[in-house]
């Protein structure tokens, strides 16, 4: 997984509120296609119109924020159903942060273990952010080590996240590299459970 220290991006402000699952990835394609596969299809309502053309209109197909690795929205996004293909989709995209006041908790919880940053303000700083990427431009910082965010005219949010998930992004570290890191304290348990209930281990 890779490391989430700091990220430079311009902002995308796709400020809707309750994007679900389903608008980020329609589960069809989940069907079809493998992770890597998926960036051409995020949004794909949004995105394209009726004869499959790019649809102009759509934030993300405009020349300011096409490829934005930063993307601001409103609340609760990523809500709907559980599937992890909406965080490979987002990637897939290129998107690496995604700012908003809420999300969706499995949503939210997917993000972390896939190496992405889903990070938290209130709702009228995830607003001055957009007004200010929609008016003045420019790249913005996510600093996840010192847990700000620096806009494009020098203001500095603080933000809020749980030290273990933190940890995990700032190292890089999925669920099985997490578990792998406490091998030799998971190795002395067993030991010490072996000798003390024998008759749980099967014998060589």
């Amino acid at each position: 997984m890779e490391k989430f220290t700091v990220l430079n991006s311009v902002a995308a402000p796709l400020m809707l509120a309750n994007v679900d699952t389903d608008l980020i990835i329609r589960i069809e394609r989940l069907y079809r296609l493998d992770r890597g596969e998926l960036g051409a299809w995020a949004f794909e309502s949004l995105r394209y119109l009726s004869d499959d053309r790019e649809n102009p209109q759509f934030l993300l197909n405009q020349p300011p924020w096409r490829g934005a690795r930063i993307l601001l929205a409103a609340e609760n996004f990523g809500c709907g159903s559980s599937r992890e293909g909406a965080v490979w989709a987002l990637w897939d995209l290129g998107v690496r942060c995604v700012i908003a006041p809420s999300f969706g908790d499995i949503f939210y919880n997917n993000c972390i273990q896939n190496g992405m940053l889903p990070l938290r303000l209130a709702a009228e700083q995830v607003e001055s952010l957009a007004a200010e990427a929609k008016n003045v431009g420019g790249e913005i910082s996510v600093d996840l080590a010192a847990q700000q965010v620096r806009t494009a005219s020098g203001r500095l949010l603080a933000f809020d996240i749980e030290p273990g998930q933190r940890e995990t992004l700032l190292k890089g570290l999925d669920a099985i590299s997490l578990t792998l890191a406490y091998s030799a304290e998971i190795d002395k348990y067993q030991e010490r459970d072996r000798m003390l209930r024998p008759w749980l281990y099967r014998k060589a």
